[in-house]
């Protein structure tokens, strides 16, 4: 997976959008102005960061300890490093960047999220 390929998924999805609060070198992408992805432009090898479930960040931690990092200037808690270098399937990434965008659409008020 790419930047190219990240940047794609990521505007795949309903009402999802992107934008640099943090300046040129960090792309953010959001869904009703919150965010789900997080990553360096122009990292190499590319990461990002990506909303999960607790339990369940921490078991993919332990699973995949040279891939999946607490979330770096992020809530340790909710937030994964994901290190996109090979070592994880690219479908398994696409399968987090999902869960990450999913999280954040059922914590919107319901008229707030964006139509399938």
């Amino acid at each position: 997976m790419t930047n190219d390929d990240l940047h794609e998924l990521c505007l795949s999805f309903p009402g999802a959008s992107f934008d640099h609060p943090f300046g040129p070198e960090t792309i953010v992408y959001r869904v009703a102005g919150k965010m789900f992805a997080l990553a360096p432009v122009d990292a190499d090898p590319l990461r990002v960061n990506l909303k999960c479930e607790p339990l369940l960040a921490s078991q993919l931690r332990e699973e995949y300890p040279g891939a999946v990092l607490p979330g770096y200037h992020m809530n340790k808690q909710h937030w994964n490093t994901v290190i996109v270098d090979g070592s994880l399937e690219d479908d398994f990434v696409v399968t987090m960047v999902e869960d990450s965008y999913d999280l954040i659409v059922s914590s919107l008020p319901k008229a707030q999220r964006p139509a399938e």
